[in-house]
């Protein structure tokens, strides 16, 4: 076994702290084993880069664009599989400095996925990999938050730069959306924000109508609070994986995120998407009024519920149908 992947025997590289030895066949929340690369190509997407995407995730979101790689291995898709480190490290340089790579100004290696941070050990040793062809060579981590505060340190060491995701600001949204609790990926975000704000390209807000709206201003004010010159971007929900059959977020919807980033002094918010995409509000259950406060919140996990979740609020470190979750197998019937 290769000294670097030492640590996956007994994982604990993010918040769910699973304690598994992935190494041996035993799964946790995330359901992956040993590194593996669900594809990679290069993506003209601010940064410009030779973006690589893990596979597999240690959320179940429900709004999920990349689905099909988030939810490996239990979907069934196909992927790259394992590929060296110092293979993938070559490759990485080879194409950011082939004359497709110039053309486009990537100027740096983009991981992304799924979650990156389940596989940090592997991304740490391609990145040493690769600076030791191109030193300096620029890197940017692509993450949902939910590493430990370790972790995170370890990921402030080699990045060059970070595309944060903040999917809500209150516990029973953000779980109701991804099935874990939000205050590690709040903590994470704060620390960012205090400690290496020049690492940071963006933080992400996908606005999704009927869901997250209510947790838009206090996201705002929270990263206002910290400093109003970090940069948020919004970005229009596209109807994907279990929320396939909901409508997009409005242009005027967008418009509202920035005046309220506006309004908390954020002076350097944006918006990005296709908005105005056609489809259903998500309804709320009844019997999950118990469940959530929250009408977005409940209606979100409506959708869940819809699909096979049976764990509310859902918590999917605690529960038991981890190895049959089937959300993990659901196929869309749309995605944009």
């Amino acid at each position: 076994m290769s000294e670097y992947l030492q640590e996956l025997t007994k994982c604990e590289l993010c918040e769910h702290r699973c304690g598994v030895d992935r190494l041996a066949a035993e799964r946790g929340v995330c359901r992956v084993g040993m590194p593996e690369v669900a594809s990679r190509t290069l993506h003209p997407a601010p940064p410009e880069s030779y973006t690589i995407f893990t596979a597999g995730c240690n959320f179940k979101c429900l709004h999920c664009q990349n689905g099909t790689i988030s939810q490996y291995p239990d979907n069934g898709m196909a992927v790259d599989g394992p590929v060296d480190p110092e293979d993938l490290a070559r490759e990485s340089v080879g194409v950011l400095e082939s004359p497709a790579g110039r053309l486009m100004r990537a100027d740096r290696i983009f991981f992304s996925g799924g979650e990156p941070s389940i596989y940090l050990p592997y991304i740490e040793k391609v990145v040493e990999e690769a600076r030791k062809i191109l030193p300096g060579c620029k890197v940017n981590f692509d993450t949902n938050g939910f590493m430990t505060e370790r972790s995170l340190r370890r990921v402030l060491g080699f990045a060059t730069s970070l595309t944060f995701d903040l999917k809500a600001f209150f516990d029973e949204t953000h779980r109701a959306l991804t099935g874990a609790p939000v205050a590690p990926v709040l903590r994470n975000a704060e620390i960012v924000a205090r400690e290496a704000p020049e690492n940071l390209w963006e933080y992400r807000i996908v606005v999704i109508p009927g869901v997250n709206e209510e947790d838009m201003e206090p996201l705002c004010r929270f990263l206002a609070g910290i400093s109003k010159d970090l940069p948020v971007c919004f970005l229009a929900f596209r109807p994907n994986f279990v929320l396939d059959r909901c409508a997009g977020a409005s242009r005027k919807l967008m418009r509202r995120g920035l005046e309220t980033a506006w309004e908390a002094g954020l002076v350097r918010a944006t918006w990005a998407g296709m908005p105005d995409i056609a489809g259903t509000s998500p309804r709320a259950a009844e019997e999950l009024e118990a469940s959530y406060r929250m009408a977005g919140a409940r209606a979100a996990a409506s959708c869940a519920l819809a699909r096979g979740c049976g764990t509310h609020p859902r918590d999917c470190g605690d529960c038991t149908a981890q190895a049959s979750c089937p959300l993990k197998r659901y196929r869309p019937e749309r995605s944009t």
